[in-house]
């Protein structure tokens, strides 16, 4: 499955809430291969032709092999190459500022400049630098390292949770945490509906 192309970068940080990328995290869930493709905001009908042949490049190296299930790949306006990369992890430096508004209001924006400058290596470097970015990413942001000291230096209540690990959730509980996660919007009677779908025995 192919989300985009996007007008407009998802560079980083972005990935956490890009709808393109996000398109492509619910197919890659479904079990299907998928990849997010970025091109530059603005970029005019002349710019696109001219990215079609690393599109197809893009397109023949993903799916070629199982490289990986979800990969995000941003093009730079005059590409050179193809880079694998990582996701930048950016920090900002926020500041109130003042202003006056025509009206003569006083108005206060919050501006933000990073603190660093792209890393070699990262998906923001590889497009200062020209270079077509494909940044394999995994749909279980777990830090497992950090899981494990965390549970180690700060035990809570794991070993009584465990114990009773073999016992499954009763389908009112599996409901009723389904209904939580459905959002205020949806109609209670699709989340009924869904709910009652899933729980039916299957027939032959």
């Amino acid at each position: 499955m192919l989300s985009g192309c996007n007008l407009g970068l998802n560079l980083g940080n972005s990935v956490w809430h890009s709808g393109t990328v996000a398109a492509a995290k619910q197919a890659a869930l479904l079990g299907l291969r998928a990849a997010a493709l970025s091109i530059p905001a603005g970029a005019d009908e002349s710019t696109v032709d001219a990215l079609k042949p690393w599109i197809r490049r893009v397109l023949q190296t993903l799916f070629s092999d199982a490289v990986s299930p979800l990969v995000n790949v941003n093009f730079p306006r005059a590409p050179r190459g193809l880079l694998w990369t990582r996701a930048e992890v950016r920090h900002y430096d926020g500041a109130i500022v003042p202003v006056r508004h025509p009206s003569g209001r006083e108005m206060f924006w919050f501006t933000v400049k990073p603190l660093e400058s792209a890393e070699q290596g990262t998906d923001r470097w590889a497009m200062e630098q020209g270079w077509v970015s494909l940044t394999p990413l995994r749909l279980d942001l777990t830090d497992q390292a950090r899981l494990a000291a965390a549970v180690a230096r700060y035990p809570l209540d794991e070993a009584v949770a465990a114990a009773g690990a073999d016992r499954a959730s009763l389908p009112e509980s599996a409901r009723a945490v389904r209904e939580a996660e459905a959002p205020a919007s949806i109609d209670r009677a699709v989340v009924e509906s869904r709910n009652g779908f899933e729980d039916s025995p299957p027939t032959e």
